[in-house]
């Protein structure tokens, strides 16, 4: 365990740290699969409501990479599969 005060202090900074982005990750894990299911069902009459869940994606994932939970990459790599979904989609 700890020696010091200080070390104790970093123990319980982490955790509550870990905690907190334990909980955006997993947001943004269910925005994200909400955004993909979204895009499998599109048609003209829910076109819209895609573009919001795919503008709520792409805002949670960078807010994440600014927060750096997410590494910048890891939240390029999430957006553009998003973006391919939905030019897949859209081409058929």
């Amino acid at each position: 365990m700890a020696n010091s005060k200080s070390a104790e202090k970093r123990i319980q900074v982490n955790e509550r740290n870990r905690l907190r982005n334990k909980a955006y990750k997993s947001a943004i894990k269910t925005i994200y699969k909400k955004c993909l299911i979204a895009i499998n069902d599109v048609d003209d009459t829910n076109i819209g409501t895609v573009n919001e869940l795919i503008s709520l994606s792409y805002s949670k994932i960078d807010k994440a990479v600014q927060k750096r939970i997410l590494h910048p990459n890891t939240g390029a790599s999430k957006k553009s599969s998003l973006a391919k979904a939905l030019r897949k989609t859209r081409s058929n």
